[in-house]
Protein backbone atom coordinates (compact mmCIF):
# COMPACT_ATOMS: atom_id res chain seq x y z
CA UNK A 1 0.00 0.00 0.00
CA UNK A 2 1.30 3.39 -1.02
CA UNK A 3 0.45 6.34 1.09
CA UNK A 4 1.08 9.88 -0.06
CA UNK A 5 2.34 12.31 2.53
CA UNK A 6 2.98 15.97 2.36
CA UNK A 7 6.23 17.41 3.69
CA UNK A 8 4.36 18.95 6.61
CA UNK A 9 2.88 15.55 7.45
CA UNK A 10 6.37 14.00 7.56
CA UNK A 11 7.65 16.75 9.85
CA UNK A 12 4.72 16.29 12.27
CA UNK A 13 5.23 12.50 12.39
CA UNK A 14 8.89 12.91 13.22
CA UNK A 15 8.09 15.38 15.98
CA UNK A 16 5.43 13.12 17.53
CA UNK A 17 7.77 10.10 17.46
CA UNK A 18 10.59 12.11 19.03
CA UNK A 19 13.01 10.89 16.34
CA UNK A 20 16.61 12.10 16.73
CA UNK A 21 18.06 10.65 13.51
CA UNK A 22 17.10 8.46 10.56
CA UNK A 23 19.25 5.69 9.12
CA UNK A 24 18.60 3.79 5.89
CA UNK A 25 15.51 5.86 5.15
CA UNK A 26 14.91 7.13 1.62
CA UNK A 27 12.29 9.69 0.74
CA UNK A 28 10.90 9.20 -2.74
CA UNK A 29 8.23 11.13 -4.53
CA UNK A 30 7.41 14.01 -6.78
CA UNK A 31 7.15 17.65 -5.91
CA UNK A 32 3.92 19.16 -7.16
CA UNK A 33 3.44 22.88 -7.49
CA UNK A 34 -0.03 24.30 -7.16
CA UNK A 35 0.01 27.67 -8.89
CA UNK A 36 -3.18 29.55 -9.36
CA UNK A 37 -3.94 30.50 -12.95
CA UNK A 38 -2.50 33.92 -13.66
CA UNK A 39 -3.07 36.38 -16.39
CA UNK A 40 -1.27 39.51 -17.38
CA UNK A 41 2.38 40.26 -17.75
CA UNK A 42 5.18 37.66 -17.50
CA UNK A 43 6.65 39.32 -14.40
CA UNK A 44 3.53 38.38 -12.41
CA UNK A 45 3.92 34.73 -13.37
CA UNK A 46 7.60 34.84 -12.45
CA UNK A 47 6.74 36.30 -9.04
CA UNK A 48 4.15 33.59 -8.37
CA UNK A 49 6.54 30.81 -9.39
CA UNK A 50 9.27 32.29 -7.21
CA UNK A 51 6.96 32.44 -4.23
CA UNK A 52 5.98 28.78 -4.53
CA UNK A 53 9.60 27.70 -5.01
CA UNK A 54 10.61 29.61 -1.86
CA UNK A 55 7.91 27.80 0.11
CA UNK A 56 9.27 24.44 -1.04
CA UNK A 57 12.71 25.52 0.08
CA UNK A 58 11.43 26.39 3.54
CA UNK A 59 9.64 23.05 3.84
CA UNK A 60 12.80 21.18 2.92
CA UNK A 61 14.87 23.19 5.41
CA UNK A 62 12.41 22.36 8.17
CA UNK A 63 12.53 18.68 7.25
CA UNK A 64 16.36 18.69 7.29
CA UNK A 65 16.33 20.47 10.68
CA UNK A 66 13.83 17.95 12.06
CA UNK A 67 16.03 14.98 11.28
CA UNK A 68 19.10 16.54 12.86
CA UNK A 69 20.92 18.18 9.98
CA UNK A 70 22.78 21.33 11.20
CA UNK A 71 20.89 23.68 8.89
CA UNK A 72 21.33 26.80 11.02
CA UNK A 73 25.10 26.32 11.32
CA UNK A 74 25.51 25.93 7.54
CA UNK A 75 23.28 28.92 6.91
CA UNK A 76 25.48 31.12 9.19
CA UNK A 77 28.61 30.09 7.29
CA UNK A 78 27.04 30.87 3.93
CA UNK A 79 25.64 34.14 5.22
CA UNK A 80 29.09 35.50 5.99
CA UNK A 81 30.00 38.47 3.81
CA UNK A 82 32.00 37.52 0.71
CA UNK A 83 35.69 38.25 0.46
CA UNK A 84 36.18 41.77 -0.92
CA UNK A 85 36.89 41.69 -4.67
CA UNK A 86 39.89 43.33 -6.23
CA UNK A 87 39.53 47.08 -6.75
CA UNK A 88 38.18 48.16 -10.14
CA UNK A 89 40.62 49.67 -12.66
CA UNK A 90 40.01 53.39 -12.70
CA UNK A 91 42.24 54.22 -15.69
CA UNK A 92 44.84 52.73 -17.99
CA UNK A 93 48.52 53.09 -17.29
CA UNK A 94 49.57 56.35 -18.86
CA UNK A 95 51.79 55.94 -21.89
CA UNK A 96 52.89 58.46 -24.49
CA UNK A 97 52.32 57.58 -28.14
CA UNK A 98 55.36 58.45 -30.20
CA UNK A 99 56.25 57.90 -33.84
CA UNK A 100 59.48 56.18 -34.69
CA UNK A 101 61.65 56.69 -37.73
CA UNK A 102 63.25 54.18 -40.06
CA UNK A 103 66.98 54.85 -39.94
CA UNK A 104 67.54 53.20 -43.32
CA UNK A 105 65.25 55.66 -45.11
CA UNK A 106 67.85 58.29 -45.91
CA UNK A 107 67.21 59.07 -49.59
CA UNK A 108 64.23 61.15 -50.74
CA UNK A 109 62.30 60.18 -53.85
CA UNK A 110 63.15 62.43 -56.80
CA UNK A 111 60.76 65.32 -57.35
CA UNK A 112 59.44 65.61 -60.91
CA UNK A 113 57.37 68.54 -62.14
CA UNK A 114 54.85 68.13 -64.95
CA UNK A 115 53.48 71.05 -66.95
CA UNK A 116 54.96 74.48 -67.63
CA UNK A 117 53.30 77.84 -66.99
CA UNK A 118 53.95 81.01 -68.96
CA UNK A 119 56.83 81.86 -66.64
CA UNK A 120 58.40 78.51 -67.60
CA UNK A 121 57.84 78.99 -71.31
CA UNK A 122 54.60 76.97 -71.51
CA UNK A 123 50.86 77.62 -71.51
CA UNK A 124 49.63 75.50 -68.60
CA UNK A 125 47.59 77.14 -65.88
CA UNK A 126 49.55 75.35 -63.17
CA UNK A 127 52.14 72.65 -62.66
CA UNK A 128 52.06 69.36 -60.76
CA UNK A 129 54.93 67.96 -58.74
CA UNK A 130 55.27 64.27 -58.02
CA UNK A 131 57.57 62.52 -55.56
CA UNK A 132 59.70 64.01 -52.82
CA UNK A 133 58.66 61.42 -50.22
CA UNK A 134 61.03 60.37 -47.46
CA UNK A 135 58.91 57.45 -46.26
CA UNK A 136 56.13 55.19 -47.39
CA UNK A 137 52.93 57.14 -48.07
CA UNK A 138 50.97 58.68 -45.19
CA UNK A 139 53.56 57.72 -42.55
CA UNK A 140 53.78 60.06 -39.54
CA UNK A 141 57.54 60.26 -39.40
CA UNK A 142 57.97 61.88 -42.81
CA UNK A 143 55.00 63.85 -44.18
CA UNK A 144 54.41 63.66 -47.93
CA UNK A 145 55.48 66.94 -49.57
CA UNK A 146 53.22 66.34 -52.60
CA UNK A 147 49.84 64.63 -52.82
CA UNK A 148 48.71 61.95 -55.25
CA UNK A 149 47.25 63.09 -58.59
CA UNK A 150 44.81 61.65 -61.12
CA UNK A 151 44.94 61.90 -64.91
CA UNK A 152 41.85 60.78 -66.84
CA UNK A 153 42.16 58.94 -70.14
CA UNK A 154 41.04 60.57 -73.39
CA UNK A 155 41.33 58.89 -76.82
CA UNK A 156 41.76 60.23 -80.34
CA UNK A 157 38.86 58.07 -81.58
CA UNK A 158 35.82 56.32 -80.11
CA UNK A 159 36.81 53.02 -78.56
CA UNK A 160 35.06 50.01 -77.09
CA UNK A 161 34.73 50.34 -73.33
CA UNK A 162 32.58 49.14 -70.47
CA UNK A 163 29.04 50.50 -70.64
CA UNK A 164 29.38 51.98 -67.16
CA UNK A 165 32.33 54.08 -68.35
CA UNK A 166 31.10 54.83 -71.85
CA UNK A 167 27.85 56.36 -70.60
CA UNK A 168 29.87 59.27 -69.20
CA UNK A 169 31.61 60.10 -72.48
CA UNK A 170 29.22 59.22 -75.32
CA UNK A 171 28.58 62.88 -76.13
CA UNK A 172 32.29 63.76 -76.58
CA UNK A 173 33.98 60.63 -77.93
CA UNK A 174 34.20 62.03 -81.46
CA UNK A 175 36.19 65.09 -80.33
CA UNK A 176 39.32 64.68 -78.20
CA UNK A 177 39.36 68.37 -77.29
CA UNK A 178 35.80 68.31 -75.96
CA UNK A 179 36.53 65.04 -74.21
CA UNK A 180 39.48 66.66 -72.45
CA UNK A 181 37.35 69.65 -71.42
CA UNK A 182 34.73 67.38 -69.90
CA UNK A 183 37.13 65.37 -67.75
CA UNK A 184 38.69 68.57 -66.41
CA UNK A 185 35.61 70.76 -65.97
CA UNK A 186 33.08 68.12 -64.88
CA UNK A 187 35.15 65.28 -63.44
CA UNK A 188 37.95 67.23 -61.73
CA UNK A 189 40.89 65.59 -63.51
CA UNK A 190 44.26 66.92 -62.35
CA UNK A 191 45.73 66.02 -65.74
CA UNK A 192 44.61 64.63 -69.10
CA UNK A 193 46.13 61.62 -70.87
CA UNK A 194 45.64 61.68 -74.64
CA UNK A 195 46.04 58.22 -76.14
CA UNK A 196 46.84 58.29 -79.87
CA UNK A 197 45.55 54.77 -80.45
CA UNK A 198 44.37 55.44 -84.01
CA UNK A 199 48.03 55.41 -85.06
CA UNK A 200 48.23 51.65 -84.58
CA UNK A 201 48.76 50.01 -87.99
CA UNK A 202 46.16 47.42 -87.03
CA UNK A 203 43.52 50.07 -86.26
CA UNK A 204 43.65 53.16 -88.51
CA UNK A 205 47.36 53.64 -89.02
CA UNK A 206 46.91 57.40 -88.62
CA UNK A 207 50.10 59.20 -89.68
CA UNK A 208 52.17 60.70 -86.87
CA UNK A 209 51.80 64.21 -88.33
CA UNK A 210 48.02 63.96 -88.29
CA UNK A 211 47.95 62.46 -84.81
CA UNK A 212 50.05 65.34 -83.50
CA UNK A 213 47.22 67.73 -84.43
CA UNK A 214 45.07 65.99 -81.82
CA UNK A 215 47.74 66.77 -79.23
CA UNK A 216 47.56 70.44 -80.24
CA UNK A 217 43.76 70.40 -79.88
CA UNK A 218 43.96 68.99 -76.37
CA UNK A 219 46.61 71.53 -75.34
CA UNK A 220 44.34 74.33 -76.55
CA UNK A 221 41.22 72.86 -74.94
CA UNK A 222 42.59 72.59 -71.37
CA UNK A 223 45.36 74.24 -69.40
CA UNK A 224 46.26 71.33 -67.12
CA UNK A 225 49.47 69.30 -67.64
CA UNK A 226 49.02 66.44 -70.09
CA UNK A 227 50.31 62.95 -70.70
CA UNK A 228 50.89 61.91 -74.32
CA UNK A 229 50.53 58.21 -75.05
CA UNK A 230 50.88 56.26 -78.29
CA UNK A 231 49.04 53.12 -79.34
CA UNK A 232 51.41 50.63 -77.74
CA UNK A 233 52.77 49.52 -81.10
CA UNK A 234 56.56 49.25 -80.61
CA UNK A 235 57.31 49.94 -84.25
CA UNK A 236 55.05 53.00 -84.66
CA UNK A 237 55.17 54.65 -81.23
CA UNK A 238 58.70 56.14 -81.42
CA UNK A 239 57.73 58.12 -84.53
CA UNK A 240 54.34 59.14 -83.10
CA UNK A 241 55.72 60.23 -79.73
CA UNK A 242 58.61 62.05 -81.37
CA UNK A 243 56.24 64.14 -83.47
CA UNK A 244 53.87 64.72 -80.54
CA UNK A 245 56.76 65.91 -78.37
CA UNK A 246 57.66 68.41 -81.05
CA UNK A 247 54.22 70.06 -81.30
CA UNK A 248 54.02 70.21 -77.48
CA UNK A 249 57.47 71.78 -77.12
CA UNK A 250 58.00 73.61 -73.85
CA UNK A 251 54.85 72.22 -72.15
CA UNK A 252 56.77 69.66 -70.07
CA UNK A 253 54.40 66.80 -70.90
CA UNK A 254 54.80 63.23 -69.71
CA UNK A 255 55.69 61.13 -72.77
CA UNK A 256 54.24 57.64 -72.39
CA UNK A 257 56.19 55.65 -72.78
CA UNK A 258 59.72 54.38 -73.22
CA UNK A 259 60.35 50.70 -72.68
CA UNK A 260 63.00 48.10 -73.42
CA UNK A 261 60.98 46.55 -76.26
CA UNK A 262 61.08 49.63 -78.49
CA UNK A 263 63.46 52.37 -79.58
CA UNK A 264 63.55 54.07 -76.18
CA UNK A 265 66.60 56.10 -77.24
CA UNK A 266 64.56 57.89 -79.90
CA UNK A 267 61.78 58.69 -77.42
CA UNK A 268 64.28 59.89 -74.80
CA UNK A 269 66.02 62.09 -77.37
CA UNK A 270 62.70 63.72 -78.32
CA UNK A 271 61.84 64.34 -74.65
CA UNK A 272 65.24 65.96 -74.07
CA UNK A 273 65.06 68.08 -77.21
CA UNK A 274 61.57 69.45 -76.62
CA UNK A 275 61.60 69.71 -72.84
CA UNK A 276 59.43 66.82 -71.64
CA UNK A 277 59.41 64.06 -69.00
CA UNK A 278 59.79 60.37 -69.88
CA UNK A 279 57.52 57.64 -68.51
CA UNK A 280 59.71 54.54 -68.09
CA UNK A 281 57.44 51.52 -68.43
CA UNK A 282 58.33 47.94 -67.52
CA UNK A 283 56.26 44.82 -66.88
CA UNK A 284 56.24 43.89 -63.20
CA UNK A 285 59.97 43.25 -63.02
CA UNK A 286 62.09 45.31 -60.68
CA UNK A 287 65.40 44.45 -62.35
CA UNK A 288 64.05 45.47 -65.75
CA UNK A 289 62.97 48.76 -64.19
CA UNK A 290 66.47 49.34 -62.88
CA UNK A 291 67.96 48.53 -66.27
CA UNK A 292 65.66 50.89 -68.18
CA UNK A 293 66.14 53.74 -65.72
CA UNK A 294 69.89 53.28 -65.85
CA UNK A 295 69.91 53.36 -69.66
CA UNK A 296 67.71 56.45 -69.79
CA UNK A 297 70.06 58.32 -67.45
CA UNK A 298 73.49 57.11 -68.56
CA UNK A 299 72.93 56.14 -72.18
CA UNK A 300 70.31 58.68 -73.20
CA UNK A 301 71.24 61.56 -70.90
CA UNK A 302 67.76 62.05 -69.39
CA UNK A 303 67.97 64.13 -66.22
CA UNK A 304 66.78 62.56 -62.99
CA UNK A 305 64.01 65.14 -62.59
CA UNK A 306 62.56 64.07 -65.95
CA UNK A 307 61.84 60.41 -65.20
CA UNK A 308 58.62 58.86 -63.86
CA UNK A 309 58.37 55.06 -63.66
CA UNK A 310 55.44 52.81 -64.47
CA UNK A 311 56.08 49.26 -63.16
CA UNK A 312 52.72 48.06 -64.62
CA UNK A 313 49.41 47.72 -62.83
CA UNK A 314 47.70 44.37 -62.45
CA UNK A 315 44.07 44.66 -61.41
CA UNK A 316 42.32 43.30 -58.35
CA UNK A 317 42.02 39.55 -58.73
CA UNK A 318 44.52 39.48 -61.61
CA UNK A 319 47.83 40.00 -59.85
CA UNK A 320 47.18 43.14 -57.80
CA UNK A 321 49.11 41.63 -54.89
CA UNK A 322 52.16 41.23 -57.10
CA UNK A 323 51.81 44.75 -58.55
CA UNK A 324 51.56 46.16 -55.03
CA UNK A 325 54.60 44.19 -53.83
CA UNK A 326 56.60 45.30 -56.85
CA UNK A 327 55.79 48.98 -56.29
CA UNK A 328 56.46 48.75 -52.58
CA UNK A 329 59.84 47.10 -53.21
CA UNK A 330 60.74 49.84 -55.69
CA UNK A 331 59.77 52.54 -53.21
CA UNK A 332 61.63 50.94 -50.31
CA UNK A 333 64.72 50.44 -52.45
CA UNK A 334 64.62 54.08 -53.45
CA UNK A 335 64.25 55.27 -49.85
CA UNK A 336 67.28 53.31 -48.70
CA UNK A 337 69.44 54.75 -51.45
CA UNK A 338 68.98 52.92 -54.77
CA UNK A 339 69.36 55.83 -57.18
CA UNK A 340 68.11 53.73 -60.08
CA UNK A 341 64.73 53.32 -58.40
CA UNK A 342 64.03 56.44 -56.32
CA UNK A 343 61.60 58.03 -58.79
CA UNK A 344 57.89 58.86 -58.56
CA UNK A 345 55.57 56.14 -59.86
CA UNK A 346 52.56 56.09 -62.16
CA UNK A 347 49.82 53.45 -62.32
CA UNK A 348 47.67 52.49 -65.28
CA UNK A 349 44.75 52.05 -62.90
CA UNK A 350 42.37 51.72 -65.85
CA UNK A 351 43.72 48.18 -66.24
CA UNK A 352 41.12 47.34 -63.58
CA UNK A 353 38.52 47.44 -66.37
CA UNK A 354 40.22 44.46 -67.98
CA UNK A 355 38.97 42.29 -65.14
CA UNK A 356 35.82 40.46 -66.19
CA UNK A 357 34.27 41.13 -62.78
CA UNK A 358 34.41 44.86 -63.55
CA UNK A 359 32.32 44.83 -66.73
CA UNK A 360 30.48 41.52 -67.22
CA UNK A 361 26.78 41.37 -66.38
CA UNK A 362 27.24 38.19 -64.35
CA UNK A 363 29.54 35.26 -63.87
CA UNK A 364 29.87 32.86 -66.82
CA UNK A 365 29.77 30.00 -64.30
CA UNK A 366 26.23 28.83 -63.59
CA UNK A 367 27.09 27.65 -60.08
CA UNK A 368 28.68 31.01 -59.17
CA UNK A 369 27.00 33.41 -56.75
CA UNK A 370 25.39 36.67 -57.83
CA UNK A 371 28.00 39.32 -58.60
CA UNK A 372 25.69 42.25 -58.00
CA UNK A 373 25.11 45.25 -60.31
CA UNK A 374 28.08 46.00 -62.56
CA UNK A 375 27.33 49.73 -62.32
CA UNK A 376 28.89 49.51 -58.85
CA UNK A 377 31.32 46.63 -59.38
CA UNK A 378 33.38 48.36 -62.10
CA UNK A 379 34.07 51.61 -60.24
CA UNK A 380 34.80 49.67 -57.05
CA UNK A 381 37.31 47.53 -58.97
CA UNK A 382 39.08 50.69 -60.15
CA UNK A 383 38.96 52.33 -56.71
CA UNK A 384 40.36 49.30 -54.88
CA UNK A 385 43.11 48.85 -57.46
CA UNK A 386 44.15 52.49 -57.18
CA UNK A 387 43.92 52.76 -53.42
CA UNK A 388 45.95 49.59 -52.92
CA UNK A 389 48.77 50.93 -55.07
CA UNK A 390 48.56 54.31 -53.34
CA UNK A 391 49.55 52.52 -50.14
CA UNK A 392 52.49 50.99 -51.99
CA UNK A 393 53.86 54.40 -52.97
CA UNK A 394 52.14 55.28 -56.24
CA UNK A 395 52.01 59.01 -57.08
CA UNK A 396 49.98 59.31 -60.30
CA UNK A 397 46.84 57.38 -61.31
CA UNK A 398 45.61 57.01 -64.90
CA UNK A 399 41.87 56.43 -64.54
CA UNK A 400 38.58 56.40 -66.47
CA UNK A 401 35.40 56.29 -64.38
CA UNK A 402 34.52 59.72 -62.86
CA UNK A 403 32.96 58.15 -59.77
CA UNK A 404 36.09 56.12 -59.10
CA UNK A 405 38.19 59.26 -59.59
CA UNK A 406 36.12 61.18 -57.05
CA UNK A 407 36.31 58.48 -54.38
CA UNK A 408 40.03 57.81 -54.83
CA UNK A 409 40.88 61.52 -54.70
CA UNK A 410 38.81 62.03 -51.56
CA UNK A 411 40.45 59.12 -49.74
CA UNK A 412 44.03 59.92 -50.74
CA UNK A 413 43.67 63.65 -50.10
CA UNK A 414 42.11 62.99 -46.71
CA UNK A 415 45.06 60.75 -45.81
CA UNK A 416 47.42 63.37 -47.18
CA UNK A 417 45.76 66.12 -45.15
CA UNK A 418 44.52 68.49 -47.86
CA UNK A 419 40.94 67.52 -46.99
CA UNK A 420 40.46 68.41 -43.34
CA UNK A 421 38.61 66.18 -40.90
CA UNK A 422 37.98 66.38 -37.15
CA UNK A 423 41.19 66.33 -35.15
CA UNK A 424 42.12 62.99 -33.62
CA UNK A 425 44.35 62.94 -30.53
CA UNK A 426 46.79 60.19 -31.45
CA UNK A 427 48.70 60.65 -28.19
CA UNK A 428 45.77 58.91 -26.50
CA UNK A 429 45.07 56.44 -29.29
CA UNK A 430 44.14 53.53 -26.98
CA UNK A 431 41.13 55.35 -25.52
CA UNK A 432 40.31 57.50 -28.56
CA UNK A 433 36.79 57.11 -29.92
CA UNK A 434 36.60 57.50 -33.68
CA UNK A 435 33.30 58.40 -35.33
Amino acid sequence: MVKKLKINDVIELLKDADVEALEGVTFEGDIELEIEETTGIDSLFAYTLGEETAKIGLYLLNLARSIGYPVDQIARIQAQPPTPSAPKLSKLIESKFTVGTIDEWKTPIEEVTLGATSSDGGTRGHTITLGGERALPYYFDAPMPNRNYVTIDVFDMPISMAKTVKSNYEDVMEDAGEWAKKVVNEFDADMVTIHLISTDPLIKDTPAVEASKTVEEVLQAVDVPIVIGGSGNPAKDPEVLERAAEVAEGERCLIASANLNMDYERIAAAANKYGHVVLAWTQLEINAQKELNRKLMKQCGVDRDRIVVDPTTAALGYGLDYAYTNMERIRLAGLIGDEELNFPMSSGTTNAWGAREAWMVSSPLKEDSDWGPREYRGPIWEIVTGLTLALGGNDLFMMMHPGAVKVLKEITQTLFGSIKTDETNLSNWVAEVLA
